[in-house]
């Protein structure tokens, strides 16, 4: 057992402060990690105020892991010391259900969440990424490109493959039509990708406020959805469109936007009812209503050696552990460009 030092909520909707607790040792198949950055996920925040039901504390929240390997298990084949590798949200799966599909695990039934989850044994809580240190099974650590940044690469791990998945399940790429609804965390990532994969990208936001950034990121096209003349204009347009915000807007307007055979997918979820969806939008034109979550570990890595070959990473504010605080209120204020990430030796004694 090792002594980690982190950041916890000790109950619901209170203020991160400083927590120490045990690691194990590495066994046979582990990859213990030092942790150099962390990034701030709004799902950490919902999970540590408890607004999704279900939170156990005391709780440290963190599944965008980014750092370097200091030792190896007997079995471990795949990682050395000195490797940079990544943990997303999720660090172990059933691997003998009935139901078991490696490519999809992230739907399976015994996922075992990075934190606010117990381990395989039934007992054992897990503690994530806002801490200096992790251990992890060789199967659930992800080895991330030399080319790109370890304090960028970080939002990666859940918010660079909360996109990634869904855009390559329904296939965006050359002389596919894509728009993302909202540019933060993770729909920023969404342009990027999207551009990458060949696909002609529009962004729709709330105001223009984030246009020049929208076009820098590889967008087309970048419109206010504040204005209605938005949604005469650009009827029928898409191919897919990918929801990331969590305000309870009318999934219908965004609907009617897609032609014939459209998709639109949900990764962020409204913090309040939506309006009824209208069956006349989806029958009219066999239209899609779908949502997507994060993707298997062997689609992560791919999402890793995509964004490593086209250079992709988040854009990123790095702020030292004892700012969380502050940070949780910003980013539920929208108040980021794009992604936090903690520099975890500020959580150094």
């Amino acid at each position: 057992m090792t002594l980690a030092r982190g950041y916890a909520a000790l109950a619901a909707k209170e203020q991160l402060v400083p927590f120490s607790f045990e690691r194990r040792a590495p066994r046979a198949d582990d990859v213990a990690i030092d942790i150099k950055f962390c990034g701030v996920c709004h799902s950490d925040i919902h999970q540590a105020r408890d607004e999704w039901g279900g939170a156990t504390f005391p709780m440290v929240p963190g599944h965008e892991i980014a750092g370097v390997v200091t030792a190896v298990g007997a079995d471990v084949t795949k990682f050395k010391v000195g490797d940079h590798v990544g943990v997303g949200c999720f660090v172990d799966s059933c691997t003998t259900c009935g139901t078991r599909h490696a490519d999809l695990e992230q739907y399976m039934p015994g996922l075992v969440q990075t934190y606010n989850s117990v381990e395989a044994d039934g007992v054992t809580p897990t503690f994530g990424g806002y801490s200096d240190h992790i251990v992890v099974k060789e199967g659930y650590v992800l080895s991330i490109p030399a080319n790109l940044p370890l304090d960028k690469a970080a939002p990666l791990l859940c918010a660079g493959i909360t996109l990634y998945s869904p855009l390559n399940h329904w296939k965006a790429g050359p002389g596919k039509k894509v728009a993302i609804i909202g540019l933060g965390g993770l729909g920023h990532m969404g342009v990027k990708i999207a551009h990458a994969m060949g696909a002609e990208v529009t962004v729709l936001s709330q105001s223009l406020s984030k246009q020049e950034d929208g076009l820098r990121f590889g967008a087309a096209s970048y419109y206010a959805t504040s204005d209605k003349e938005t949604f005469k204009k650009l009827a029928g347009q898409f191919d897919l469109i990918i929801n990331t915000v969590g305000a309870a807007i009318d999934w219908n307007d965004y609907i009617r936007l897609l032609k014939i055979d459209g998709t639109m997918t949900l990764v962020g979820v409204p913090d309040a009812a939506t309006p009824p969806v209208n069956a006349f939008n989806l029958i009219g034109a066999r239209r899609t209503l779908a949502g997507s979550m994060i993707g298997s570990i062997k689609e992560t890595q791919e999402m890793l050696d995509f964004c490593g070959k086209h250079n992709i990473t988040s854009d990123i504010e790095l702020i030292d552990i004892k700012m969380i605080n502050e940070a949780y209120e910003r980013v539920v204020k929208s108040d980021v460009r794009y992604r936090f990430v903690i520099d975890m030796k500020s959580v150094a004694p």
